[in-house]
C-alpha cells in the first residue's frame, strides 16, 4: 500500500494527538505501587490483609506497630487505625472503602480530600497456581503530593518494608 504526503500527514498528526492524550492521561507520575508474589493462597492473603486481628500484625513498615479502632471492610465501611512508630510518634489513619470484590480486590480512599496524605488506593489479589501475587497502587492527586510522600514519609521504602512483613506474617501462620 503506498501513502501519500496527505496520509503521511494524518498518520503523523494521529500518533502525536494520541501521544498528547496518552500524557494528559498517564498516572505514572502520580503513582507508588509494588506487585510481590506470596507463598500462599489468594484467599489466605485477602484474610489477613482484611481482619484486624491479623493486619495488626503486620501492617506498616519495620518497627511499626499498630491499634485498629476500626475495620469494616465492605464499600462503604471505614478502618480506622493508629501507626506507632518505631520513632515514639503515633501517625493517625483513616481509610474509606469504595469497592470490595472477595477475595480479588479492593478500592479505597485514604485520608481526608485536600490533605497531602490523600490517595486512592488500588489492590489486587490473583490466584497463580494456588499462590497470590498482590499489586498495591496509590495513586495521589498531583505529582507533587506523591513526591512529598514519597520523600517525607518514605513511602516507597515503607510499601517494600510492609510486603516483606506480610511475607514473614504469612510463613508464620
Amino acid at each position: 500500500m503506498a501513502w501519500g504526503l496527505k496520509e503521511l500527514y494524518q498518520s503523523r498528526r494521529n500518533r502525536i494527538l494520541n501521544d498528547k492524550k496518552a500524557a494528559v492521561t498517564s498516572t505514572a507520575d502520580r503513582e507508588i505501587s509494588i506487585t510481590r508474589g506470596f507463598d500462599a493462597p489468594r484467599e489466605l492473603v485477602w484474610q489477613v490483609w482484611t481482619e484486624p486481628i491479623h493486619i495488626a500484625q503486620w501492617w506498616g513498615p519495620k518497627g511499626f506497630s499498630n491499634t485498629i479502632h476500626k475495620m469494616d471492610v465492605r464499600p462503604g465501611g471505614v478502618w480506622q487505625f493508629i501507626m506507632h512508630g518505631s520513632d515514639g510518634v503515633d501517625y493517625p489513619n483513616k481509610v474509606f472503602y469504595h469497592e470490595v470484590k472477595k477475595p480479588e480486590r479492593f478500592f479505597y480512599d485514604h485520608g481526608d480530600p485536600g490533605e497531602p496524605s490523600y490517595f486512592h488506593v488500588t489492590v489486587t489479589f490473583d490466584d497463580v497456581a494456588g499462590k497470590s501475587k498482590l499489586t498495591m497502587t496509590m495513586l495521589f492527586t498531583t505529582a507533587e503530593e506523591r513526591n512529598l510522600v514519597a520523600e517525607k514519609y518514605g513511602a516507597v521504602e515503607g510499601l517494600k518494608q510492609n510486603m516483606e512483613k506480610l511475607a514473614e506474617y504469612l510463613a508464620k501462620i
